[in-house]
């Protein structure tokens, strides 16, 4: 058996300690780690200078205008500091706009991601016919967004919508003049159903994915060791998924909360601020106001609330949590 010589005075574990890392050997570390970089530079050069062009770029003049008096032709007047900021909050429309923006994003990405986690655990059993309903999940996210909600705004129609005289056939509601998309908060439930509909195929896709990457040995173990089914799915296969699941449900908050699409069409031309978002809501600015300041302001604000939420969202769920361990 090995032994461990220990000298006289020092403990075990100062013997079994690495060695400090000398300041000769940490700026040739240095030095390793930005040659490194300059080496990798003309590959991912492309990527940053666009990830500059379209991401970068649009935020900070998006900021530096929210700071900016501009007229409704688009000339800048010069800034007004935090003026627009203070407008929008002055908006008497602003905490309902901000309530509903909530429950719109909540709910949408909770209700994707729990479906979505059915229907990854279903097409993941063997069963004929499988590829067929894998491809056909896909539907919802190859068509536009835009022609969807046209379909479905349509089928709602008071009087001749296909949606209305099947409810009516069914026995759901009693005459086919019922307006679903013509008041709140029925149309804020048709936007939500519509928005959760065309999320599927991403948030079903990402989850199978995980799933198919949870080892079938560790599946076959626990199943040896007598695990029941609603063990090994909660104790082996969730935990596995949780790097897949924050991909989803991350995507899923950028894209539901910057929406427009969908509440445009539906709810768009309901009267006041009734039924608005924070993405609808700056459309309207936009649009009746001529206010560039202020609607850019209300991104800033947009921008600033969407990191908090995913930087809390990753705080609290830790989604590499085991994964390096």
């Amino acid at each position: 058996m090995a032994r461990t010589l220990t000298l006289p005075g020092r403990s075990r574990a100062a013997a079994e300690a690495p060695p400090a890392v000398t300041p000769p050997q940490r700026r040739r570390e240095t030095g390793t780690g930005l040659r490194d970089l300059l080496r990798a530079l003309p590959w991912i050069g492309p990527g940053v200078l666009l990830i500059a062009a379209i991401v970068l770029y649009p935020a900070g003049l998006m900021m530096y205008n929210a700071t900016r008096e501009i007229s409704q032709v688009g000339v800048d007047r010069g800034s007004v500091g935090l003026a627009n900021f203070q407008e929008l909050f002055a908006m008497p429309a602003l905490p309902g706009v901000l309530l509903r923006t909530v429950l719109w994003v909540v709910v949408v990405v909770a209700g994707t991601v729990l479906i979505s986690l059915v229907l990854a655990n279903f097409l993941n059993k063997a069963f004929p016919g499988r590829q067929l309903v894998r491809l056909a999940i896909v539907v919802p996210w190859a068509a536009s967004v835009v022609m969807t909600t046209t379909v479905v705004y349509y089928g709602f129609e008071p009087n001749y919508g296909v949606f209305q005289r099947v409810l009516v056939d069914l026995g759901l509601i009693d005459s086919p003049d019922f307006g679903f998309t013509k008041s709140m908060p029925s149309a804020f439930i048709v936007a939500i159903a519509i928005a959760i509909f065309v999320s599927l195929p991403f948030t079903t896709y990402t989850l199978l994915a995980g799933m198919q990457s949870v080892s079938k040995d560790v599946l076959e173990a626990a199943r040896i060791d007598g695990a029941s089914r609603r063990a090994t799915y909660f104790r082996i296969v969730l935990p596995q998924l949780r790097p897949a699941l924050a991909v989803a449900t991350i995507i899923n908050i950028i894209n539901v909360f910057n929406n427009f699409p969908i509440l445009k069409i539906v709810t768009g031309a309901l009267p006041g601020y009734g039924s608005d978002t924070t993405t609808t809501l700056m459309f309207k600015i936009l649009q009746e106001m001529r206010d560039s300041g202020v609607a850019s302001a209300l991104s800033v604000v947009n921008l600033v609330i969407v990191i908090v939420v995913i930087a809390v969202y990753v705080k609290i769920v830790k989604p590499m949590k085991g994964i390096d361990e």
